[in-house]
């Protein structure tokens, strides 16, 4: 129905099994999209104040974009680092690859955490954010809770850290002894 570099939009013939044959609109993406938690114990989480016009929202997100063909995931996901933020991140460790939409398109997105990163200069493309800023993991759990955070992408990518430890707030975790993330209230 439509085709670009970005995406196309197709009418698919689906049987499934002991149903009726029907006709389903999907959208297809040529490449991955991969994004990276970056954490550091002293600094916090590096994340991108950014606007998306499709939505007319601003919100916090991860670094992130689509891999390159022949890129992995992992190249991806440190090249969009660097080029988002300008700072490199530390070596990176998957932490999961989903559909976000399943129910009509093929899209997958990959996410990274890379514990600490190295400052290179000013990202290459100024372009993509109104602000690089280190956030504490307070600060990361308010914005994804009063919605701050709205990139699917980074909702996930986060939600993901805290649950399973990768984001964990050195000030809390010395006070409670425990070395675990405690929830702010």
């Amino acid at each position: 129905m439509y085709t670009s570099d970005w995406l196309s939009t197709v009418l698919v013939d689906v049987e499934p099994p002991g149903a009726e044959r029907f006709e389903h609109h999907a959208l297809r993406f040529p490449a991955p999209a991969a994004g990276t938690v970056v954490h550091d114990p002293d600094r916090g989480v590096l994340l991108l104040w950014r606007h998306r016009f499709i939505t007319d929202t601003w919100g916090w997100e991860v670094p992130g974009g689509g891999v390159d063909p022949g890129e992995s995931l992992a190249d991806a996901a440190a090249r969009e680092t660097l080029e988002e933020t300008g700072w490199r991140p530390g070596p990176l460790t998957h932490l999961t690859t989903y559909h976000p939409s399943n129910g009509v398109s093929d899209q997958t997105f990959a996410v990274f955490a890379a514990e600490g990163a190295t400052h290179v200069g000013e990202p290459s493309d100024p372009t993509e954010s109104e602000r690089v800023e280190w956030r504490t993991v307070a600060q990361v759990r308010h914005a994804l809770r009063s919605g701050e955070v709205r990139d699917g992408l980074s909702v996930v990518a986060l939600c993901w850290a805290l649950a399973f430890g990768i984001l964990v707030d050195p000030a809390t975790a010395a006070a409670d002894g425990s070395g675990d993330e405690v929830a702010d209230r």
